[in-house]
């Protein structure tokens, strides 16, 4: 007679329970992790993760808000999950409007990551190994506690891997739903979905026999939707439908051409995206990836770890040839830190190939389990300090000159500014915004990039046009070169900060305040 205990019914809930303990425990985390950073005041070192939340607040508070606010460089996900959050001051200000959502994520990733170690090895206790190893990494706490797009990423690979495992498995079209949803995120959440698309396409037709190559078709033009969505958004909002390629806000216009190790070289692009994986996984988790590679390969369970490789190698096939995706480390020339963050998709790889090392175990299973999690986060103990985890240390040293004259510039304005004064800046989105975030000056109170055709107008002919008694600038940019040739008696420069390292930033005031433009009721507001 068959035990009750081994039914479909009760292994269902077995899981169910096994999922919700790791999501409490990854909630547990998240909020602690998150928690430190905020005391800290961490969470916006990053200009990437201000940009990002001035976006989302920009879609709500502007000028012209709406739909046309979501830029068309970045991806729209992360804008669209910190809507909710970012309209509330506050939360804008501190950045937690972008921690919440981001965290959200970092449980589902984990969670999802879990339930396909699970699937992959057959074993909760090596499931709990590689989630270990993923959840305790101190560079994916910190970018789980930011608004940056690598954890929200994530959150979309997990759940396609699952999805995928589990088609393996049951052959059940809900998890190709799954696994299409997953990839929806992934692609309008980081341009690596993108890459995934074909990949994830042969993977469930070579496991859906005879209709193999329908279900490739099928879900391959299903899950293209997502970039094509992205071509129909930027031809929209620009006339180019890859605006966000080869556009003037690209990271192809902003490399400018200029050469950097890896670019049409695989020896020093691998070499470089190397080493930023093993400084965001550390040497020994690097190692026990390995290890865990030639377990899985010996216990035939490889295929989702190697999928997992997959966004490695789209990210040393962009530093060959993309012409604009440097990855610069302190330890190689020239010696800084720029998208070093990108080395975390090698943290979710040697995590996830972990896990496998218990497969080949032949006794002590449980205590190679725990041992596993503890050799991967040793670098972090033996040392600890913050110094060293290089996401972190990236956002710190390449903030520093960005924080020094926010906070002057906002203190300058805090002090003079009055509301309903406008402001004529060049972006609702930069880091010139970041002032304005910091002073929690609504961005409807700012002229910038965003309002067209109003900007154009400013900027045309800033001594005709008077939006706003007040401009903030870097020497260089488009209002800074408008106001310096065209301001004539119009404005006055009344504070320049410079910070080492950065364009001075020069704050203006308009001089001729008698002669406002009456059709605005940004001035009108202030005039009374």
């Amino acid at each position: 007679m068959r035990n009750s205990a081994d039914s479909p019914r009760s292994d269902s809930q077995r899981r169910a329970l096994e999922a919700f303990a790791v999501a409490a425990a990854l909630c547990a985390l998240a909020a602690l992790a998150a928690a430190w950073l905020f005391r800290q005041g961490y969470i916006l070192y990053y200009g990437d993760a201000q940009s990002h939340l001035n976006i989302s607040r920009g879609i709500v508070d502007s000028r012209t808000p709406g739909y046309d606010q979501l830029g068309n460089v970045w991806l729209p996900v992360l804008h669209a999950i910190c809507i909710p959050f970012v309209r509330n001051d506050w939360m804008w200000r501190t950045g937690v409007a972008g921690t919440i959502p981001v965290a959200m994520c970092f449980v589902v990733a984990g969670t999802f990551f879990y339930l396909a170690a699970r699937e992959a090895y057959g074993s909760s206790l090596a499931a709990a190994a590689a989630l270990s190893c993923l959840a305790l990494n101190p560079n994916v706490l910190y970018l789980a506690s930011i608004p940056m797009t690598e954890v929200v990423f994530l959150a979309g690979l997990a759940a396609m891997l699952f999805a995928l495992l589990r088609y393996r498995a049951t052959g059940r079209l809900r998890f190709v739903a799954l696994a299409l949803a997953a990839s929806w995120w992934m692609s309008l959440t980081r341009y690596d979905g993108w890459f995934l698309i074909p990949f994830a396409a042969l993977w469930l037709a070579a496991n859906a026999g005879k209709r193999g190559w329908v279900l490739f078709m099928l879900f391959g033009a299903m899950a293209s939707l997502a970039p094509l969505y992205w071509f129909a958004h930027n031809w929209w909002e620009t006339g180019n439908a890859l605006d966000f390629y080869n556009g003037p806000y690209s990271a192809k216009a902003i490399q400018a051409s200029h050469p950097y190790p890896g670019d049409r070289d695989w020896k020093l692009a691998i070499v470089y995206y190397l080493g930023a994986g093993t400084l965001c996984s550390g040497a020994s988790l690097m190692i026990l990836g390995v290890a865990g590679a030639w377990a899985a390969v010996k216990k035939r369970a490889a295929a989702p770890v190697f999928f997992l490789l997959l966004t490695p190698v789209f990210y040393v096939w962009s530093m060959h040839s993309s012409a604009s995706t440097p990855i610069f480390i302190p330890q190689l020339w020239p010696y800084s830190y720029y998208n070093s963050r990108y080395g975390l998709a090698m943290v979710v790889f040697s995590a996830f190939a972990a896990g496998a090392i218990t497969l080949v175990a032949r006794s002590r299973r449980r205590l190679l389990a725990l041992a596993i999690p503890i050799l991967s986060i040793a670098p972090w103990f033996i040392r600890p300090s913050k110094e060293r985890w290089i996401c972190w240390k990236e956002s710190q040293v390449n903030s520093i000159a960005r924080r020094a004259w926010t906070e002057d510039a906002a203190d300058f304005m805090s002090r003079h500014y009055r509301r309903g004064q406008g402001i004529l800046t060049a972006s609702g989105s930069g880091d010139l915004a970041g002032i304005l975030c910091r002073d929690e000056i609504p961005l409807r109170e700012a002229i910038y990039i965003g309002n067209h055709p109003l900007y154009m107008a400013n900027e045309a002919r800033p001594d005709l046009i008077h939006g706003a008694l007040w401009a903030v600038a870097q020497a260089g940019d488009p209002i800074d070169r408008a106001l310096e040739t065209k301001k004539g008696s119009a404005y006055r420069t009344t504070k320049v900060i410079q910070a080492p390292g950065a364009p001075a930033l020069r704050i203006y005031e308009r001089t001729d305040t008698g002669v406002l433009n009456d059709g605005d009721p940004i001035q009108q507001a202030a005039r009374r």
